[in-house]
């Protein structure tokens, strides 16, 4: 695995200015906590802003769309958010897909797009409950992946993935450890199948899905767990950076 845990969080539809104070909370938490890399990803409006104040946690967008420009009101390009101080993009996340219809090939063309702006990408997979308990949670999030990579040997330099269970997000439900283990030791496998092993064996890969103080270092100590992407968690700075310090412990 990558040599430091990354833990990202994703402010969804938060955030206002008045909430610059706790990423500036946030950074000055993560110079003290190097042996983790740190990063959150704000609504488009405080991209640049926090990207102008933040020394030390990386700055991303949760969304861009797939063309360089147009007739797309209400949307913005890869090279739009990258000129906003944005370093990496969360694409393919789940509620994307369920309250935008995003398919694998609208994701895929998404990653395309991101790559070539320069930024490094984040990809979401996740089953539904119902798959689940069907059996067929590993083929699912197998399936998704490959289906939303670009078809480009150099993407794996740039890509992280995010292993989130949709019945596990924003619900207070968390997938077992053994679950965990189990889809990102697949998703490793995956990895390596994709890119070589020595790319896809450094490539990380985060869990989220209700990541919170409480369990975030029996997490992390999953077997293939590179770090966390975090929702409601990270909206406060006590609450991220008690993540971030789990994720600094020596047994990791």
């Amino acid at each position: 695995m990558a040599e430091r845990p990354y833990i990202v969080g994703n402010w969804k539809m938060h955030g206002t200015r008045a909430m610059l104070s706790e990423a500036r909370a946030m950074d000055r938490a993560a110079q003290r906590h190097m042996k983790v890399e740190v990063a959150i990803a704000p609504p488009y409006t405080l991209i640049h802003p926090i990207h102008r104040e933040a020394g030390q946690i990386g700055v991303g967008a949760q969304n861009c769309h797939f063309a360089d420009g147009g007739a797309h009101t209400g949307d913005i390009s890869a090279a739009m958010v990258a000129d906003a101080g944005a370093k990496f993009v969360i694409l393919g996340h789940s509620e994307r897909r369920a309250d935008h219809g995003e398919s694998d090939a609208v994701v895929k063309a998404k990653v395309e797009a991101a790559l070539e702006a320069g930024l490094r990408v984040i990809l979401c997979c996740g089953e539904s409950e119902k798959t689940r308990d069907a059996g067929r949670a590993v083929q699912h999030v197998k399936k998704q992946i490959k289906a939303s990579l670009p078809d480009l040997e150099e993407a794996g330099e740039k890509l992280t993935i995010a292993y989130e269970p949709i019945w596990a997000i924003g619900t207070g439900k968390t997938a077992t450890v053994d679950d965990i283990a189990e889809m990102h030791t697949e998703i490793r496998a995956l990895m390596v199948d994709l890119f070589g092993e020595e790319q896809g064996s450094v490539i990380r890969i985060l869990y989220g899905g209700s990541v919170k103080p409480e369990n975030a270092s029996e997490i992390l100590t999953a077997p293939e767990v590179g770090g966390a992407l975090v929702g409601g968690a990270s909206l406060t700075a006590d609450s991220f950076m008690s993540i971030a310090l789990a994720a600094d412990s020596p047994e990791l």
